[in-house]
């Protein structure tokens, strides 16, 4: 499976750094990208061959992934449609819909992919939604670049995309904005802001790996942790008092009300 990509930014830099971690061979891959200091950058990482034109960077390709900004995405696509031969064509641009892509393209084979930041250290996760012309074989190549830096979901309903670019996608932004209040807390507590840091990071990643170990609903996780008229009690009790879950349920959904506009906005004709 030879794989070109379109754009080398910081995903397709960690794509390419996990297929590469899973055996795949420099040689199969090829970066189509514009800036000549990232075509030297991606070379010199990876000894894969990055070039600036579009032909020569899908020649022998049977895989070619979107990684440009959405807004660019259309124009891209436009420019790419003649140069096609039947490749399975991956997106992982937020909030272009996989048919306005077939659209743009003139080929249905398109999996739509929505990965997140964490994959840059192949922990992320990544919602996939493939169109129906999609083959089997198409959608365990995919599954196998996508699975090269984190997890995957598998949809069956491309509206569902839109959720996971609100939970998983953006999620690793509540993530951070938590970690940020902890420390500002710590450092109004007295700590200063290397230790504030430490301890904040470590106790977001030591509960998220007690999470993924175990088998029990994180319900019962945080109700272990919570002893009667203790400081965890008193704590969670501020939380609640000022609606502190409800308001992240909201946040999400705003997320995923803002991807299903971007879809309207950007697949428009």
């Amino acid at each position: 499976m030879n794989i070109c990509f379109i754009g080398g930014g910081n995903m397709a830099t960690a794509l390419i750094g996990g297929l590469l971690g899973q055996g795949f061979g420099a040689r199969q891959i090829s970066v189509v990208e514009i800036n000549a200091e990232n075509r030297t950058r991606l070379h010199d990482a990876f000894s894969v061959r990055a070039v600036e034109s579009l032909a020569e960077g899908v020649a022998d390709s049977q895989v070619i992934v979107f990684a440009v900004k959405p807004q660019q995405l259309r124009e891209v696509a436009q420019q790419l449609a003649p140069l096609l031969k039947g490749q399975l064509l991956i997106s992982i641009a937020a909030g272009i819909r996989a048919v306005d892509l077939a659209r743009w393209v003139g080929s249905q084979a398109v999996v739509r992919a929505m990965p997140n930041t964490p994959a840059l250290i192949q922990c992320g996760m990544t919602g996939l939604y493939a169109m129906p012309a999609v083959s089997g074989a198409q959608r365990e190549q995919a599954q196998n670049i996508l699975a090269a830096v984190g997890e995957t979901l598998w949809l069956q309903d491309e509206a569902m995309v839109d959720a996971v670019t609100a939970i998983s996608g953006s999620g690793p932004a509540y993530v951070f904005y938590m970690i940020e209040a902890l420390q500002r807390a710590a450092m109004e507590l007295g700590f200063n802001a290397e230790d504030a840091r430490r301890l904040s990071v470590a106790t977001f990643l030591g509960g998220s790996k007690l999470a993924a170990a175990s088998g029990e609903d994180v319900a019962v996780l945080r109700a272990r942790v919570t002893s009667k008229n203790g400081t965890t009690e008193r704590a969670l009790l501020s939380l609640e008092e000022h609606q502190v879950a409800a308001h992240l349920v909201q946040a999400v959904m705003a997320a995923e009300a803002r991807s299903r506009e971007m879809g309207d906005e950007l697949g428009k004709s």
